[in-house]
């Protein structure tokens, strides 16, 4: 008691902050790449953004060889000019070859320095070291766009001589303006590209469905796929994979299925991406045997030891209760050249999950010493172990450890508080920490990510079996805005609490079907008992 009492005493000391989920929610900010330019090699990543890990950049810059010209532009200081590095690149009686340029300018990409990249491609196309092409001019198209604006990128444009202003310029156009959201522009350049009989790329048609994923915009998802259609563009594992996604923000295991068999009817062959998403949906909609089925086909699917996949595993494992598997999952992760502090935070979540906390301790503690726990969302991962395993006093006391590091709460730590005080049995302790937690800005993201819904959930459970409906209510409305409330778990957990209160509400199964929900079994069950509520 007197733990609780001091986390809801220091509570005012801390300012708001946001927890960022990664891979662990799969949320919609998955569908959210930087734009895959034409001129680059499109990777299964375009759909679902990896972080850049400095600590990986720096480790693979120590395997290059020092004279290599994409080196000597990454060593530059900032202000420093690029025209320096390569006369320095020149003074050693070495040629500038396209294929240098291009090494470099893949480097700057994957660093996110798109200004340096700029400034190869002006000095390649000002000094010409050999004659530019076409896909130098996009190159410059490209980060011209990125770095200036659409407006310079189409002055640059109108500029381009005559015989490059062919199809991976225009596509590239295309691309710069639907990465900055200028649906109608980008749109009246694929028209200029279908009256020269240019192919239109997949990526465009990729980013126009993420930009119309938005509830408002949706309906427009249809008409692009049969625009995509008309123009005889290729269908891409790509597009689908984004399709699929879409349907499990939505939690609609029906959509995803659908799109899953207009995938296979159209022989587009799914890839290890396509088999993380319905993985990943069907173990959020508690179909576990599903789930097991699609997590081999990962596993048949995988190329190498992607450290993005084995992150779904170690999730996946975790939810389906698999000791043993998480186990050499999270061997194979440490075997790989660089580990993510990520990787640790799903794999601390994961053995809590399965209710190994001795073993979560064990894997915090290995991050705390090889990493420094700097962050938040590592605080969090161990103190939400906790709480869903009944020990609120060590989470309380990981608390304080997070205030002496420097580490502010937010409204996620404030969540699984909550959740352990009512674990302990501490109900007037819980409802204000729920309290404390409404005052730190939430983002949509994080509402609609898979651990806030599920320890929401288990909140309302147990406020549910205490027949405490004015609360029930409350949460219940929050997963509804979510549509997690389409699963018909989430839904029955609600309808209990009017079995425990005694309470005759009529109108609980038209809201459910009327909210997308099919009953089962237990909800005739559960709408039986509170029938015998009804007075008269």
């Amino acid at each position: 008691m007197r733990v609780i009492a001091f986390v809801l005493r220091e509570q005012n000391i801390f300012g708001a902050i946001r927890r960022t989920l990664g891979i662990a929610s799969f949320s919609a900010q998955n569908l959210r790449p930087a734009i895959s330019f034409c001129t680059r090699t499109p990777l299964t990543a375009d759909e679902f953004p990896s972080e850049t890990s400095s600590e990986s950049d720096k480790e693979s810059k120590e395997g290059e060889e020092a004279k290599s010209l994409s080196w000597r532009i990454e060593r530059l200081q900032r202000g420093e000019s690029v025209a320096s590095a390569f006369q320095s690149w020149m003074g050693d009686g070495l040629p500038v070859h396209r294929g240098d340029i291009f090494h470099s300018i893949n480097r700057l990409r994957r660093l996110k320095s798109s200004k340096r990249a700029l400034e190869v491609m002006e000095w390649v196309i000002r000094e010409r070291p050999y004659m530019p092409k076409e896909l130098d001019y996009s190159y410059l198209l490209e980060f011209t766009m990125k770095f200036h604006g659409i407006p310079q990128g189409e002055s640059l444009f109108s500029r381009i001589p005559v015989e490059f202003k062919n199809e991976l310029l225009y596509n590239n156009l295309v691309l710069g303006c639907l990465e900055k959201g200028l649906i109608r522009l980008s749109l009246a350049y694929m028209k200029k590209m279908r009256e020269l009989r240019h192919p239109i790329s997949y990526l465009a048609f990729n980013r126009l469905i993420i930009l119309h994923s938005s509830p408002s915009r949706k309906k427009s998802i249809p008409k692009i796929l049969t625009q995509m259609r008309a123009d005889k563009v290729v269908p891409h594992v790509s597009t689908y994979n984004i399709l699929l996604k879409l349907e499990s923000n939505e939690h609609s295991i029906e959509g995803l299925i659908k799109v899953f068999a207009d995938m296979k009817r159209v022989m587009v062959e799914p890839n290890e991406i396509s088999y993380c998403v319905l993985a990943v949906a069907h173990a959020v909609a508690r179909l576990y045997t599903s789930c097991e089925s699609y997590i081999e086909c990962i596993k048949k699917s995988m190329t190498g030891d992607n450290w993005s996949t084995l992150d779904i595993l170690v999730i996946l494992y975790g939810c389906l209760r698999k000791h043993k598997e998480l186990e050499s999952t999270w061997a194979v992760i440490q075997e790989l050249p660089y580990v993510r502090g990520k990787s640790f935070v799903l794999a601390i979540e994961a053995f809590g999950k399965i209710g190994n906390y001795s073993r979560a301790e064990e894997l915090f503690l290995e991050m705390s010493s090889k990493r420094g726990i700097k962050s938040t969302e590592q605080f969090n991962s161990m103190i939400g172990v906790y709480c869903n395993n009944g020990l609120l006093t060590k989470a309380t006391g990981l608390y304080k450890d997070m205030e002496k590091n420097g580490c502010k709460p937010n409204a996620i730590t404030f969540r699984h508080l909550a959740l352990g005080c009512l674990k302990a049995g501490l109900v007037k302790e819980a409802i204000k920490t729920l309290e404390l937690g409404l005052g730190f800005p939430v983002s949509e993201k994080i509402r609609k990510s898979t651990p806030w819904l599920e320890t929401t959930l288990s909140i309302m459970e147990i406020f549910a079996e205490k027949g405490d409906v004015e609360n029930v209510e409350k949460l219940f409305r929050e997963l509804k805005k979510a549509k997690y409330s389409r699963y018909t778990f989430v839904y029955n957990s609600f309808i209990k609490v009017y079995v425990k209160a005694k309470v005759y509400e009529p109108n609980l199964l038209t809201r459910m079907i009327l909210g997308g929900c099919r009953p089962d079994s237990e909800t005739y069950s559960l709408i039986k008992l509170i029938e015998q509520f009804r007075l008269g």
